[in-house]
């Protein structure tokens, strides 16, 4: 999106978000082993002020020792900012240094958007193609700290992984911003997507949906107490709302797969479902699919009463991450995942 296109989005979201700027849940205090905690972070750094406070957010969550792994749902980037190998490489090397594993979801302005002529013009699939070899050349295993995943590396697509611990069902995809890259490629003079950029789409999104439904499936074949899914694009974001998507729900197309195969697997699966999405950098903790929700008709899906899903903040202004808590075996229902937000301390 435009940088125009954003601040009216974060208009539209501070009218329409009903959750305070507060700590959305108490997380549980427990000494249960099987209660775990981890982080998620996206939409970081943006612009020069925050890559140079990156290293010292790093740092703060190092010393966090009760995270068992952090999330970071794409965008290392500013929209605006150059795709360079050697930007790539500087937050490979934070990255890097994270005690805990990471487990790394790429965001659209590190490929997708890179055709624009500020950030240098590149072909998205060439960018797309050294993001895989710089943060993913070995499949299974995490960034920083090692925690084994399953890597869809077979499907070319080694950046998709899946785990699980303490019967929580974790499935992370490589879904993008611009309508799951369906955008033209403008910088470099593309008025519609080109044949090669429609192919990438069609793969992934297929590895995505194929990957969700296994999720699903082996969640309720292993009684899962929850899935969890992490992403990088906001598939409703209220911004997009203000855009006409009820009206003209193309606007959102390149996301109905994805949308789809959620709200089936959730159905089938009947446990508690988790969205944590970045992209659309405000805060955000809500319930899309219930009925009455908008988004059932621009996706064309029934309701869904067992999902929920979080946007976590993120851009040159945010300074939080958000703690999740996993609370022991012996909790059920909505009552599986906490969170709050929680302010770097510098």
């Amino acid at each position: 999106m435009s940088l125009t296109q954003r601040a009216l989005g974060v208009a539209a979201a501070l009218v329409l978000m009903s959750t305070p700027a507060l700590p959305a849940q108490a997380a549980p205090s427990t000494q249960d082993e099987s209660s775990f905690t981890f982080g998620v972070i996206g939409d970081v750094p943006y612009g020069p002020a925050q890559v140079e406070r990156f290293p010292q957010m790093v740092t703060e969550l190092n010393t966090q020792d009760e995270l068992k792994f952090v999330s970071h749902l794409g965008d290392i980037k500013a929209g605006s900012a150059q795709c360079t190998d050697e930007y790539f490489a500087a937050i490979k090397t934070q990255f890097d240094r994270f005690e805990a594993p990471l487990v790394y979801t790429p965001g659209d302005n590190e490929w997708v958007d890179c055709h624009r002529v500020n950030n240098g013009a590149y072909n998205p699939l060439e960018r797309l193609d050294t993001l895989r070899e710089m943060f993913f050349n070995t499949p299974g295993k995490t960034l920083g700290g090692t925690m084994p995943v399953k890597s869809a590396v077979d499907q070319g697509l080694p950046e998709n992984v899946t785990f699980s611990k303490e019967r929580i069902a974790f499935s992370v995809v490589n879904v993008q911003g611009s309508n799951n890259s369906l955008a033209p490629w403008s910088g470099l003079g593309e008025t519609v997507p080109n044949e090669a950029q429609l192919a990438e789409v069609e793969a992934r999104t297929a590895a995505d949906v194929a990957q969700l439904q296994r999720t699903f499936e082996d969640a309720a074949r292993t009684k899962a107490r929850a899935v969890v899914v992490m992403t990088q694009a906001d598939m409703f974001d209220p911004f997009m709302l203000s855009q006409g998507a009820e009206a003209n729900p193309e606007l959102v197309s390149g996301f109905r797969p994805i949308v789809e195969a959620i709200a089936a697997g959730s159905a089938s699966y009947g446990g508690p479902v988790y969205i944590f999405n970045g992209d659309s950098h405000i805060f955000n903790d809500d319930s899309p699919l219930t009925a009455g929700s908008p988004w059932l008709g621009i996706y064309g899906v029934d309701s869904v009463e067992n999902l929920r899903r979080v946007t976590v903040e993120g851009a040159a202004t945010s300074n939080e991450w958000l703690r999740v808590t996993v609370a022991p075996n012996n909790a059920a229902g909505s009552d599986v995942l906490s969170w709050e937000r929680v302010a770097y301390t510098f």
